[in-house]
């Protein structure tokens, strides 16, 4: 119950129904056990952009029909799948592996800031989208990565920012109501 407890979503009482399904349910349990070591055996992760899955290089990466021109830049996998369940970007990824945080002492040598400078380098993309988020963290690393592209001369973009579709103006954070107001552009 502890292990599930650690695993993002569960808090203490779901982990408990989970921990009781699993104990109830043999063939649910067995399932999930063949899986995980199926998962462990057979994922790997992309030594070229950083995304999982079963082939290396990914299947993203050896995609000919993708735009090869734009590379999208991204905190982590998860970031990386719900941009593909958009189906609004066909350009290529990149994921960083994490956000510069010095109070975690995360700083630009634990990302993989030289990995995406080499592929940039040899592949030829001309313009980079900053997908990371409005965190002070994600602004953070974007500044610098934005900084350490500078001489390459790649276009550098980053994510609009502002009020999400089918929300009120009185549910925004203050945050949220700031980004969208300098962010606003002409009908």
């Amino acid at each position: 119950m502890r292990q599930l407890g650690q695993l993002p979503g569960f808090g203490p009482r779901s982990a408990r129904r989970a921990a009781l399904h699993l104990l109830l349910n043999a063939e649910v349990r067995e399932a999930l056990q063949d899986a995980l070591f199926t998962v462990g055996d057979q994922v790997r992760v992309c030594s070229v952009c950083g995304n999982v899955g079963i082939d290396d290089p990914c299947h993203i990466c050896t995609d000919t029909t993708r735009d090869g021109a734009t590379l999208c830049v991204v905190d982590g996998v998860a970031d990386l799948w719900a941009i593909e369940r958009s189906r609004a970007f066909r350009g290529k990824y990149h994921v960083l592996g994490g956000l510069l945080s010095a109070m975690e002492g995360v700083g630009p040598d634990d990302l993989r800031l030289s990995e995406l400078i080499t592929r940039l380098r040899t592949e030829g993309q001309t313009e980079v989208i900053l997908a990371l988020g409005a965190s002070v963290e994600a602004q953070t690393t974007a500044h610098v990565v934005a900084q350490k592209l500078k001489p390459l001369g790649v276009t550098v973009t980053g994510l609009a920012n502002g009020l999400p579709v089918g929300a009120g103006v009185d549910y925004m954070d203050d945050g949220t109501l700031n980004l969208a107001l300098a962010g606003r552009r002409p009908f």
